[in-house]
């Protein structure tokens, strides 16, 4: 498994793996390749559940997200100068500047859909988090 965090563009800091859905099997000490069946929808979802447990645990663990009873968020960073309070002001969902500063940001939020994707789309999402298993690339496709 080879994992990039991408750290540019509109949704910035999303990491990105690419895993084998293949299983090598040993011949004779020859690996031989056999294709993994793909996963059903309520597999995604169990291991999306799995990647949002662990991946918040490790970042509470880290100091980088504080939990309190009216939500979770980023920690303050070691950021100087005058970035810091915007950043500050960011994470926490507050307004930086004007004379607003320091009230609670409006926030929309819309309802997660209660369609479930079929199990040939591989995509669930949950909590913020999206896990999508349909692309492939075959052997013969080096670009």
């Amino acid at each position: 498994m080879v994992t990039l965090i991408q750290r540019f563009g509109s949704a910035a800091s999303h990491p990105h793996c690419l895993v084998l859905d293949r299983v090598y099997l040993d011949r004779d000490g020859v690996p031989v390749f056999h294709e993994a069946a793909a996963p059903s929808t309520d597999e995604l979802e169990a291991l999306l559940l799995k990647i949002i447990t662990r991946t918040m645990r490790i970042l509470t663990r880290l100091d980088a997200l504080i939990e309190e009873p009216e939500g979770t968020y980023l920690a303050e960073t070691e950021t100087d100068g005058a970035l810091r309070s915007l950043q500050a002001a960011s994470c926490t969902y507050r307004i930086a500047l004007g004379s607003r500063a320091g009230q609670k940001v409006l926030s929309l939020q819309s309802l997660p859909s209660t369609a479930r994707p079929s199990d040939s789309e591989l995509r669930v999402n949950a909590q913020g988090f999206s896990l999508h298993a349909a692309v492939r690339w075959r052997a013969d496709q080096r670009a």
